[in-house]
């Protein structure tokens, strides 16, 4: 039963938050030196907690909508297949997604108390937008928008309880860990697009047509190399994180693989694997170039 948990929470994506609370750490640590230990622990736990919930109440609402039984699940798309396989119950899933929720707002309602009014902005932001994301969100055509802004507001808050200040270097390191984690939504919406468009979402790919949407993949990445190109050349950030840079063969992979395949499911999970690991491998560069850079 714990391994049907962690298959609906969908553990291993919860690492593009992991990553997005690393940048804001690894950011502070290199112009502070300092890390309050037990504000990093509660910061964890409460974005997890978040994470958790919007994932949780996303693979609800797409079966009560009935777009999980029409749409083909791979390991990257189609959701996790545990409620239309009957492994639990839908009301067990939502009541856990509350769960989550309530959690990860306590967590940051002791934040507000301690850090004040930004926090508030932030928590306030990621509450309504969590609990509205599968009905309201999407079906607006504003996933991949919410994903760029939850993973820019992850690193400045994370930053701001730390050094109790938002500089330009967070929000560089904001929009370089949202745009990544908005380009692996983006890909996984291509097997989903029938189905999502039958139920009345409204995604960026049903927005522009599958075809010209793949054409729209580089401009992700190429806003978070900016982001990284922008910041040390300005020393804002290292001269070291340009081995951030060294992810450009796996993302030419896995943009040219899109292009190819953007209408065959099958042949499309590779590349949306390798999307994966792109945003992954490029994160964890840039948060390791700070580290070193001491």
């Amino acid at each position: 039963m714990l391994s049907v948990w962690f298959r609906v929470i969908r553990i291993r994506f919860l690492l593009a938050s992991v990553i997005a609370v690393s940048v804001g750490l690894a950011l502070n640590w290199w112009q502070n030196s300092s890390i309050d230990l037990l504000d990093m622990l509660l910061t964890f736990a409460g974005v997890m907690a978040l994470h958790a919930s919007v994932d949780l109440l996303n693979d609800f609402w797409d079966f009560k909508r009935g777009i999980d039984t029409k749409t083909k699940r791979t390991k990257m798309s189609g959701g996790t297949g545990v409620l239309p396989e009957g492994l639990l119950k839908p009301s067990s899933v939502y009541r856990a997604g509350i769960a989550f929720l309530i959690i990860g707002s306590l967590i940051g309602g002791y934040f507000v108390f301690t850090d004040g009014i930004l926090i508030a902005i932030i928590l306030g932001f990621a509450i309504l937008s969590i609990y509205f994301y599968s009905t309201k969100i999407v079906d607006s055509g504003l996933g991949e928008f919410f994903v760029a802004v939850k993973g820019s507001m992850i690193v400045i808050g994370t930053f701001f309880i730390q050094s109790g200040q938002i500089n330009i270097e967070s929000i560089l390191g904001g929009i370089f860990v949202g745009s990544l984690s908005s380009l692996v939504l983006f890909i996984a919406s291509f097997p989903d697009h029938d189905a999502d468009k039958s139920k009345g979402r409204k995604t960026l790919v049903i927005a522009v047509g599958k075809k010209k949407a793949s054409y729209l993949f580089w401009v992700f990445p190429l806003i978070s190399y900016c982001a990284i190109i922008v910041g040390v050349s300005t020393t804002l950030f290292p001269l070291l994180s340009l081995i951030s840079l060294l992810s450009i063969p796996l993302m030419m992979k896995s943009g040219l693989g899109l292009q190819k395949n953007y209408d065959a499911v099958d042949d499309l999970v590779p590349y949306m694997s390798s999307t994966l690991l792109f945003g992954r491998i490029t994160g964890a560069l840039f948060v390791a170039s700070f580290l070193i850079d001491i």
